[in-house]
């Protein structure tokens, strides 16, 4: 499943595999967005760069990987 949030003003496309997820969808896009705003403002600087240059993300199961624009700066975040 395919849905788009909102994240730093710009529109991110999320790609849910619901079979590994028993979580609602809005609860794992609430749970999302509140890890995302909170690693953006305390997380390190790596994960910090990585969603400046945030394109996608993908989740799966409990973990979101966050896709950037550098292969390099892509990561995976616990979302439980």
């Amino acid at each position: 499943m395919r849905t788009l949030i909102t994240f730093q003003n710009k529109l991110v496309p999320v790609y849910i595999t619901s079979e590994d997820n028993k979580q609602p969808t809005q609860k794992v896009l609430r749970i999302l967005n509140s890890t995302l705003e909170l690693k953006f403002q305390k997380g390190k600087s790596a994960i910090q760069k990585c969603l400046n240059s945030l394109i996608s993300i993908e989740i799966k199961g409990s973990e979101a990987i966050l896709h950037s624009y550098s292969e390099n700066d892509s990561l995976a975040l616990s979302l439980y």
